[in-house]
């Protein structure tokens, strides 16, 4: 807003604010030096308080800014500024220790001292703030104890670098240059028995010396070795690893090596070719045949997995539209692949692939093995005449009979398992030869003919009569338990 001329003197002579003049100089320095000697005055400690102390401590400042305590500086900024000024200062906490400069030193500024304060209120080092010696005093050097600087000392023997290494202290390898040294700090941790020591020792040799001279000496240090390849396992490193088992002539542990490779390849042709490659390897004679079962069975589990996929696909075949597989063969354990043929290709000619009978000869299964697994698949799907089947025999006059190398009681605990109705379970449980245990079976699975005909083979009329009362009033078990009871011929125990 424009103001006229009368109105502007008006304002000006009016205002609060009151011009500079060099006149009023004296009077400021006066007030000046009264404020300076009233901080002195705070600050300053006496002379008999300065020989308790030893020395000046700073604590933490509490004003907010770094403040100029210098007469020139402050008499210079005003005749800049031409301001009106607050020549207050920060209040001091009575109850904290507020060491001062001494009264010599008075003419030094604070604010040089306080260069080193950080947002947090924290002080640097001192000495950062000022290069006077007598300022330097008042925050000496903190050193640590002498005990402590052979942490940073590389010249240890073998001995005490393995020690600082067990307890976790900082150490250095690489000043053991020469082979007797390395060697003598490898003999040193295996000596202490730490495993995590000797392989930090090993991980030191193996990049400071070529594998040649590594493996050399590794052979007459067992202890060593042993730590090596188990690193070497760990760490995945098979190329070096394969090495040094050739050197050290283990070529049954390098085949068994190699043939773990199968493992990382997914594509199973792939696996197919590369077990076909490994039958070659110096084997032993049992892991020879293994890799050979291995091959043979994947090779047949391709085969039969095209062909399944393809019956399933079109739906032609009742098994595979009743029972949809849940999983690939591929891959699977040779019992798990029996299983497999025993639930979906059951009945088979021993000439296809797929064949139970044909899976049976090829791989030497055992009687025994060959049995549960077409057991268990013939039960699940509650083919009972299949069951009835696998334990049928004929001798040399054709006579029949059941038997089982597995125990007719392991039988009857299988086909319950399967939910087997009790026409099925009793057959099966009134083989079993053991009297106790048969009994059991039967009360377990309720089969009422099977525990009245052994009471009345035990000639246990107590038994009979006691079961009579477990039974369904005017059932078929109650009037055969009656008439056997009735029954004058029989020669009771009781």
């Amino acid at each position: 807003m424009l103001r006229n001329k009368p109105d502007e003197d008006d304002y000006w002579n009016n205002s609060k604010f009151k011009a500079f003049t060099f006149e009023d100089e004296d009077d400021e320095f006066s007030q000046l030096k009264e404020t300076k000697r009233a901080v002195n005055s705070i600050l300053v400690v006496d002379d008999d308080e300065e020989d308790d102390l030893g020395q000046e401590k700073f604590d933490s400042w509490s004003g907010r800014a770094s403040i100029s305590w210098s007469i020139k500086e402050t008499a210079s900024s005003n005749r800049t500024t031409g301001e009106g000024r607050d020549y207050g200062f920060p209040k001091i906490e009575t109850t904290a220790q507020i060491p001062s400069l001494p009264k010599q030193g008075s003419s030094y500024s604070l604010s040089s001292l306080f260069k080193g304060r950080s947002k947090l209120g924290n002080f640097q080092v001192l000495s950062d703030s000022t290069n006077d010696p007598s300022v330097r005093s008042f925050a000496p050097e903190l050193r640590k104890p002498k005990s402590e600087y052979k942490d940073y000392i590389s010249d240890w023997s073998p001995e005490d670098t393995v020690k600082r290494m067990q307890k976790g202290k900082p150490y250095s390898l690489e000043s053991f240059r020469s082979l007797k040294d390395k060697l003598l700090l490898l003999d040193e941790a295996v000596q202490i028995h730490d495993g995590n020591v000797i392989t930090a020792v090993l991980i030191f040799l193996k990049r400071s010396l070529s594998k040649e001279i590594l493996f050399r000496e590794l052979v007459s240090r067992q202890i060593a070795l042993q730590h090596f390849i188990h690193f070497l396992k760990e760490a995945g490193e098979q190329k070096l690893l394969l090495e040094l088992l050739k050197t050290l002539g283990r070529t049954e542990d390098m085949a068994l090596l190699q043939y773990k490779e199968h493992l990382n390849i997914k594509d199973e042709v792939q696996r197919k070719d590369f077990l076909k490659g490994c039958i070659s390897l110096p084997f032993s004679v049992d892991d020879a045949s293994h890799v050979q079962d291995h091959y043979t069975l994947l090779e047949r589990q391709i085969i039969v997995e095209v062909n399944d996929k393809h019956l399933e696909r079109a739906g032609q075949t009742e098994i595979f539209k009743k029972y949809p597989r849940k999983a690939s063969i591929l891959n699977m354990p040779i019992i798990t692949t029996l299983y497999y043929s025993c639930f979906y290709h059951y009945g088979e000619s021993e000439g296809t692939y797929s064949s139970p009978a044909n899976i049976k000869k090829t791989f030497k299964i055992s009687d025994k093995q060959y049995l549960l697994a077409a057991l268990g698949a013939r039960a699940k799907l509650k083919a009972w005449k299949d069951v009835d089947t696998l334990f049928t025999t004929k001798n040399w006059l054709g006579y029949t009979k059941k038997k089982t190398p597995i125990g007719f009681h392991r039988v009857a605990d299988i086909l319950h398992k399967n939910s087997a109705p009790v026409q099925v379970l009793q057959e099966y449980v009134c083989l079993v030869d053991d009297t106790d245990l048969k009994l059991n079976l039967a009360l377990k699975y309720k089969c009422h003919d099977v525990i009245i005909d052994t009471y009345k083979d035990m000639k246990d009329r107590h038994q009979l009569m006691v079961y009579r009362c477990k039974v369904d009033r005017s059932s078929p078990e109650e009037r055969k338990i009656d008439d056997i009871l009735s029954n004058t011929q029989i020669r009771w125990k009781n």
